[in-house]
């Protein structure tokens, strides 16, 4: 199905949207708009609460230019129509090819990391693996630009043969490399970020990657650690991730990881189940379990009907039902 392909492409890194509009030999257009309606019944701290909403969650326009051996991209973005939110500037970046497997991306990009792609329509279900339905922020969530954030800076990038692995330097967005905190000099030095993918195996994909968060001020340092696999077997996709976080400050090392299975009843309908879990604390932490059919109602609109139960060791536990249209072009 075509979310399914758009997720593994996104998994290697290969494309940043598998269809586009050509407006002329050098300019092409593509996008999706992105809808539901969801809700979650949950207990927190023993208080128990009910929310639903409904409406367009994320609508994106993608412009792609081409000349020569230069290609650029400019994503335009917004997430929240419904409170009037301004359109943002989600990426835009240039890259170079120099003609022998290798690449230079200058500009806003997002991170290379991540089993889950960064658009509805790299993912196999409503919610990320990591987070409460409705997509509240986790750093776990190593795709999620929207909310973890793009990468501003430069990423050399080479593939050849079964390999392709790219190496960024950049900074965050709302960083400043350096500035003046409270009367003092504070410097918050160049983030790095490695990522490796394999595909040499039969129906095998691996990938591993590392990421740094150098923050301003001392002890805030945080290094991640990760490696996904997917495997495909006929109609059956598989995937599992690990990812690790080391913050030098506390000393705690923390860790999420998922398995995930997509198999295709049809040509129009597949089922996910996907099992999730992160650690929240030193000394707590919460699984999820996810059941989400999905159905191509054309080649351009799909629909996702998502189940999912969430417990943290802690007590906290919440339930949720969502209905998700994407529309992609």
């Amino acid at each position: 199905m075509k979310t399914k392909l758009l997720a593994v492409m996104a998994t290697l890194g290969m494309v940043a949207s598998a269809s586009a509009v050509k407006v002329n030999n050098n300019l092409s257009i593509n996008g999706f708009i992105d809808g539901s309606y969801n809700s979650t019944d949950s207990t927190i701290g023993g208080v128990a609460s009910d929310e639903a909403n409904i409406g367009l969650d994320e609508i994106e326009l993608n412009f792609i230019v081409n000349a020569g051996n230069v290609s650029g991209e400019l994503h335009l973005d917004t997430e929240d129509i419904d409170d009037d939110a301004a359109v943002s500037l989600e990426q835009v970046h240039f890259t170079y090819s120099f003609g022998n497997g290798a690449s230079a991306t200058v500009g806003r990009f997002n991170s290379a990391l991540g089993l889950e792609g960064e658009d509805p329509a790299g993912l196999y279900t409503f919610s990320r693996a990591y987070s409460p339905i409705g997509g509240v922020a986790n750093p776990f969530n190593l795709g999620d630009i929207d909310n973890n954030g793009a990468q501003e800076g430069v990423r050399l990038s080479y593939s050849a043969g079964d390999f392709s692995g790219s190496f960024a330097l950049y900074d965050a967005i709302t960083s400043s490399l350096e500035e003046v905190v409270g009367g003092a000099q504070v410097k918050d030095d160049l983030d790095y970020e490695l990522a490796l993918n394999y595909t040499g195996l039969d129906n095998i994909t691996v990938g591993a990657g590392f990421q740094t968060d150098r923050a301003a001020g001392a002890g805030n340092d945080v290094e991640v650690y990760t490696v996904n696999a997917t495997y495909t077997l006929n109609k059956l996709l598989i995937g599992a991730e690990y990812v690790n976080s080391e913050t030098d400050g506390d000393g705690f090392d923390s860790a999420a990881y998922m398995v995930l299975a997509d198999y295709d009843v049809n040509d129009k309908l597949g089922v996910t189940v996907r099992y999730s879990n992160w650690e929240t604390g030193a000394t707590t932490d919460s699984d999820k379990l996810t059941f989400a059919p999905n159905y191509a109602i054309t080649d351009s609109l799909g629909a996702i009907l998502e189940f999912s139960a969430e417990e943290a060791s802690n007590g906290d536990e919440s339930d949720s039902f969502a209905v998700e249209l994407t529309y992609t072009f």
